[in-house]
């Protein structure tokens, strides 16, 4: 999937996430995290952001993600809408996962 400009998804509220997504022409997935829960699920919050892009196909971005506590499912709801906002994407890939 190709970006195309800077997108954001998701609020600052508690039990959610932000994330915002930016374009890079090189260099594979930048990430900056910040969480209110970093200790105790940083590492699980960084696989499901870097998951769900490589499901989405995006190989290079810069994410800045702003985590106040949010489930594994709201992580990848953010970070797909967020990605397919950048990329202008109008048919959403929908599916559950278990």
């Amino acid at each position: 999937m190709e970006l195309k400009h800077t997108a954001v998804a998701g609020t600052m509220e508690s039990s959610d996430i932000m994330v915002t997504i930016e374009p890079q022409t090189g260099g594979g997935i930048q990430l900056e995290l910040t969480s209110s829960v970093m200790q105790q699920f940083g590492r699980q919050i960084e696989s499901v952001i870097r998951e769900t892009l490589r499901g989405l196909g995006v190989e290079n971005a810069a994410v800045s993600a702003v985590d106040k506590g949010a489930l594994d499912c709201t992580v990848r709801a953010r970070v797909s809408a967020a990605a397919l906002r950048a990329a202008d994407q109008k048919a959403y890939p929908w599916e559950v996962r278990q």
